[in-house]
């Protein structure tokens, strides 16, 4: 080959190579990249407490469940989220305010509420994150664009709606602070969750490391002589089944909600001489990915902490599965008629793909008396392990009223509310009870989902979906 053509191949390859890491925000990790895949080493054959592999999970995942939960939560039902964002912290002084601007919730005022929003919903635009103008004028035009923007504008004729919805009797075996459902002290609001994506909103440092401390050193169980935050691979295998369980469940929503914030980060504009600064775009960012989960970066936990992912998806799918006969007798109410069947329609697609999972999560070896085979345990015992676990659970619900940016503080109270629903379900006996008698009519007693805990526990399980899809666009870019 002569040389002008070499010269010509490097040229092109050289381009190549600079258009990738300008994607990923950074030119200094092409070192990282070299053994990149060390990251998800610990994908790959069974899962810990589970019975299926880890590849079965993604071709099942990518194909069949996250294109169905995309689209599903994109209705009416699923997109509006009632949450108390004002509620104080119960566990220190509320001084963990976001410093950046941007964290806080910026609403329009009424007469610049976007003019989309004020169509009635079966008028609306169908992409209700575009920008609207009104009069020829935009609302702020960089809103959509700024980091951490929370808009809650809804319109007139969805709150109407909303008050036709008729939220369930109170359930018993929450996980859940109560105040997650129908707040008493009538604060709580509607967001449109198609609005506020969750994504990168700058929101870190000491004030979110206190989160993840107060949740990890003062909630999860933990074997003797491990005193970091996170509890080493290693030392789990020391804890009964129920203690490793939680954990797990607790370290991969930790890093589903990492995953989001990389692969929906937001890369500064550039600033050309005598224009006004770009606002930037949102992206993957590669650079960001590997510092959170790389094993060089993380004493070699990054690989077991997006392996706890998986066990934490698996555990809402088996929730899901275990409601589906309770939740495919739900209305689904909205008020539009043609939606409302629209979504029944779909939920019952979803929920049947789902059941159809052969190597579920089995939870029935959880809280019984031969559970745990290194000590002989008594039902009174398991009972009171039951009655600890959900304490615990539910102080991490208390916990999100302490985050300081409200966008983060939207999605972890959505994310901890429906894995506390998939616990409720997973770990109630009244819900086979319900399922038996379903037809002799409800008691009081009957196991109960509110509207909230429905659409909180499908869009947890969305969130979730989307980690596991978005890791495979990690890969590739690591490749």
């Amino acid at each position: 080959m002569g040389g002008d053509a070499c010269a010509k191949m490097l040229s092109v390859f050289s381009v190549c190579v600079l258009l990738t890491f300008q994607q990923v925000g950074s030119f200094q990790n092409l070192s990282k990249n070299k053994g990149g895949d060390q990251c998800f080493c610990k994908l790959k054959g069974q899962l810990d407490d589970c019975s299926c592999r880890a590849e079965t999970v993604d071709g099942f995942n990518n194909a069949k469940v996250y294109p169905r939960i995309r689209s599903l939560l994109m209705k009416d039902y699923f997109r509006f989220y009632k949450v108390n964002l004002k509620r104080p912290c119960p566990f220190w002084a509320d001084d963990s305010r976001c410093a950046i601007r941007h964290c806080h919730v910026e609403k329009c005022p009424e007469e610049d509420i976007p003019v989309g929003l004020k169509f009635d919903m079966d008028d609306r635009f169908s992409d209700p994150a575009a920008k609207y103008s009104k009069d020829g004028q935009e609302c702020d035009e960089d809103y959509d664009k700024e980091l951490g923007y929370l808009n809650k504008t809804i319109s007139p004729s969805s709150r109407e709606h909303f008050a036709l919805w008729k939220e369930h009797d109170d359930a018993l075996d929450n996980f859940c602070d109560r105040h997650y459902g129908e707040d008493p002290s009538g604060q709580a609001e509607y967001v449109d969750l198609l609005l506020n994506p969750e994504r990168y909103t700058g929101y870190r440092g000491y004030s979110a490391h206190r989160i993840w401390r107060s949740i990890y050193l003062e909630n999860c169980f933990r074997p003797k002589n491990n005193y970091g935050s996170y509890i080493k691979s290693s030392k789990l295998e020391g804890l009964c089944l129920e203690k490793r369980a939680f954990y797990r469940a607790v370290s991969g929503l930790h890093s589903s909600i990492n995953i989001h914030l990389c692969s929906l980060y937001l890369f500064p504009g550039v600033q050309k001489p005598g224009l006004e600064p770009s606002t930037g775009t949102w992206g993957p960012n590669l650079a960001e990915f590997q510092q959170r989960f790389s094993p060089e970066t993380t004493g070699g936990e990054g690989p077991h902490w997006l392996r706890n992912l998986y066990f934490v998806y698996l555990l809402e799918l088996r929730a899901l599965a275990k409601a589906a006969p309770l939740l495919l007798h739900e209305d689904y109410f909205t008020g539009v008629e043609d939606e409302d069947k629209a979504v029944k329609e779909a939920v019952s697609d979803i929920l049947g793909v789902i059941s159809s999972f052969p190597e579920h999560f089995n939870e029935s070896s959880m809280f019984m008396s031969s559970s745990n085979t290194s000590v002989a345990w008594d039902q009174n015992q398991a009972n009171k392990l039951k009655a600890e676990f959900r304490e615990h659970f539910r102080n991490i619900s208390r916990i999100m009223d302490c985050v300081g940016c409200d966008k983060c503080k939207l999605w972890g109270k959505l994310q901890i509310h429906g894995l506390g629903t998939a616990l409720k379900i997973l770990f109630s006996s009244r819900i086979e009870d319900r399922v038996l008698n379903r037809e002799s009519g409800r008691s009081p007693e009957d196991f109960q989902l509110e509207r909230s805990e429905i659409v909180a526990l499908f869009n947890a399980f969305g969130r979730l979906s989307t980690s596991i899809f978005k890791l495979e666009e990690f890969r590739k870019m690591m490749r």
